[in-house]
């Protein structure tokens, strides 16, 4: 018995991306999402650009060396780049760690065009209140995270007006 032969990914690869962004400026560059440990450890060994009481914003530039498309870096496109951390710690259940990388994932798209060329770790580094929000995935804990994303990325967005970031090792 044969099996069917695999269809080829529909998504863009990064290059493909990287090479159609360059057509239109920064403003349609879409944003990059943070997949290795490696990537991570870079981006947190940077600054930390704004903090929030339950959230914090660490960055670090990219360095144009890291830039080669032709060699495998640590960030191999010229985009923004963003990922969550939801440490167990201070989400206990899934539903909820995940519902909170939504929420990051969803307010990031928005400031996107503001934040310089870089790469961003979202940090979470307190627990929403159990009392407060009993529901796991609760529209309130949601708007809540909503909310204070905006603040730390209104906060980012001010602080960068000028400022050098770190480039990564």
């Amino acid at each position: 018995m044969h099996a069917a032969p695999k269809a080829a990914s529909a998504w863009q690869s990064d290059l493909a991306r990287a090479q159609s962004a360059h057509v239109c400026g920064n403003a349609c560059l879409t944003l990059q999402r943070l997949k290795s440990r490696r990537q991570f450890q870079a981006v947190l060994a940077g600054s930390t650009l704004a903090r929030t009481p339950h959230f914090a914003l660490h960055t670090v530039a990219l360095d144009a060396d890291q830039v080669d498309l032709t060699a495998k870096p640590l960030f191999n496109v010229p985009s923004v780049w963003l990922g969550a951390m939801v440490p167990k710690r201070w989400a206990k259940r899934a539903v909820t760690r995940n519902a909170l990388k939504r929420q990051i994932y969803a307010v990031s798209d928005l400031y996107q065009a503001q934040l310089p060329v870089a790469a961003y770790v979202v940090r979470l580094r307190s627990g929403f209140d159990r009392v407060q929000f009993v529901s796991a995935s609760s529209d309130a804990l949601k708007l809540a995270a909503r909310t204070e994303m905006h603040q730390l990325l209104e906060r980012a967005t001010r602080s960068l007006g000028g400022t050098h970031l770190p480039v990564a090792a």
